[in-house]
């Protein structure tokens, strides 16, 4: 069985072997596409592939789309060369349920994929052209946080970004730098409304998105190498609109057991490929079954109604709400958590600790007792079922093979929003006492034992990767595990990073819980076992 147009030919093949195939006639499909295109996609990866196009492949199904998506790569150009081309830019969803079933769905609602390279003639002008269209309503982003950002982690503008305000919206080579020269190709060919929308998971992601464009609008305008009312157009909300979003689906590396699954069904040419910018892909993706996008709705150019998907359309301020649900209490908080324990007791699956009575009742605390109060009900989403759902069926799901070391990447940049939303919340409560937390302090203290790179056992592990890592490892490069650190230690030792509001949210010293995270830390590094029976000790 081939993954491509012509593969799929044999549908009984396919269908005995338990697979959705598409049910609607894509070459009609993809002619109608391309000739009038509504919805554009920037950054193929696997959450697009396992949700977004999903969604439209159920909609192409059941009729209330004729038309599909065209998906676009700006940084990595070889996972629409080695990945979407040869497999006629079909992909296999493979969805992993809590109980055990499995559903492996072809999904064919990308019907066209392009790079976005400006010194591909060819693919640029195609790209131009869709922007041009009239009929686009919408284009969508999924390029990471940091695929918005103009300047480096020092603060400096990116060399490519400056390159580009200075030469223009011709040949642009920076990401958004590109995006802001199609969008002046719609200006300049009638400047037709568009939605751009960031589908990222960020917070405030549209304004990302809004400010970064602004940015080359705005140079672009100022030194003549874009047509005058550029700037307008793109800063008039009934002109171009960058609502916000949150979405929520976790959608891990392609596993090998899933692989081997697909292999066993009669699948040629399923390996991955890892690209030289060290993007991970495959033809297929695993994914759990729970997904949430939540958006602003806010489409000057109209839209369908993605709503039939369920997709959950709302005004500004109830999607902030869902996001700081997700982000700051409900999901990400007791990932976070998971994370970091899970790398120092040696777990290599999430759902494996979900096992831990003691690792289980943590993120019970975190989310029940201590974050759950100061969530704000969004009332499209009910909070306690959030996290009933993520405690009891997402996050415990044996065939979801997502690592804590995964999650643990970046840890310093998610820590502030994950955890420090929270405490700031409670300093600014009259009925809340920050005293009263205890686990989110453990959290804070067990990421600083996990800096030292040496688990519960007293071996050695690998960090996973994290920008500020060469700045944060030194505070704790002198203990040892049994060395005599006490909590008074602890603080001199730590005492800059404590105050570090980037990196916890909050001055741990001004919010009054340095002590105790010191008194933890001290506790952690007693000797081999210290950091389960400090867990042990305080979640009781």
């Amino acid at each position: 069985m081939q993954l491509n147009e012509n593969g799929l030919k044999d549908r009984e093949k396919w269908e005995s072997a338990g697979y959705r195939l598409p049910g609607f006639d894509r070459i009609k499909v993809a002619e109608e596409t391309k000739k009038d295109p509504f919805w554009i996609h920037f950054g193929a990866g696997n959450i697009f592939r396992a949700f977004q196009a999903n969604v439209v492949q159920e909609l192409l199904d059941s009729r209330d789309l004729d038309r599909g998506l065209i998906a676009a790569e700006g940084y990595d150009y070889e996972i629409i060369e080695k990945m979407n081309h040869p497999h006629d830019d079909l992909s296999i969803l493979v969805t992993l349920k809590a109980d055990g079933n499995i559903e492996k769905t072809v999904v064919g609602s990308v019907v066209e994929s392009l790079i976005l390279d400006s010194e591909n003639a060819a693919q640029f002008s195609r790209l131009k052209e869709i922007f041009a269209n009239a009929g686009l309503q919408m284009a969508t982003f999924t390029i990471t946080e940091k695929g918005y950002s103009l300047t480096d982690g020092r603060g400096l503008p990116l060399a490519d970004v400056t390159a580009d305000m200075e030469n223009g919206p011709e040949k642009p080579c920076s990401y958004i730098g590109k995006v802001a020269s199609l969008l002046h190709t719609r200006y300049a060919s009638g400047g037709t409304p568009i939605a751009m929308i960031s589908m990222d998971n960020c917070s405030h992601n549209g304004d990302k998105l809004r400010s970064a464009v602004t940015a080359f609008a705005k140079a672009w305008e100022e030194n003549g190498t874009a047509e005058k009312g550029f700037l307008a157009y793109v800063e008039d909300p009934s002109k171009v609109s960058f609502p916000w979003t949150m979405i929520d689906k976790i959608t891990p590396r392609p596993d090998p057991s899933v692989e081997e699954m697909l292999k066993k069904d009669g699948l040629e040419n399923l390996d991955p490929v890892i690209t030289s910018k060290n993007t991970y892909v495959a033809p297929f993706v695993n994914a759990e079954e729970s997904q949430y996008l939540v958006i602003e709705d806010s489409f000057p150019n109209g839209r369908p109604a993605l709503e039939k998907g369920g997709f959950i359309f709302t005004d500004r301020e109830t999607v902030d709400k869902a996001e700081k649900m997700k982000v700051c209490t409900c999901l990400n908080p007791l990932h976070t958590a998971l994370a970091v324990f899970g790398c120092l007791l040696g777990y290599d699956l999430i759902s494996k600790e979900m096992k831990d009575p003691v690792l289980k009742k943590l993120v019970e605390t975190i989310g029940y007792k201590e974050g759950l109060p100061v969530v704000v009900d969004p009332g499209i989403l009910d909070p306690k079922e959030f996290i009933d759902t993520v405690l009891n069926v997402r996050i415990p799901n044996p065939f979801m093979p997502d690592t804590p070391q995964r999650i643990a990447t970046d840890t310093s940049q998610k820590l502030p929003i994950r955890f420090g939303e929270t405490v700031k919340a409670y300093l600014r409560s009259d009925n809340l006492d920050v005293s009263d937390l205890k686990c989110i302090p453990l959290v804070y203290a067990g990421w600083v034992r996990y800096l030292m790179a040496v688990d519960d056992n007293g071996e050695h592990f690998e960090l996973s990767p994290d920008p500020l890592l060469e700045t944060v490892c030194p505070y704790v490069a002198s203990v040892r595990l049994g060395d005599g650190t006490d909590a008074a230690k602890a603080k001199e030792l730590l005492q800059p990073l404590l105050t570090d509001k980037e990196i916890f949210g909050v001055d741990l010293n001004e919010a009054g819980l340095a002590d105790l995270v010191c008194q933890y830390f001290a506790e952690m590094v007693k000797g081999k076992g210290a950091v389960r029976e400090t867990l042990e000790k305080y979640t009781r």
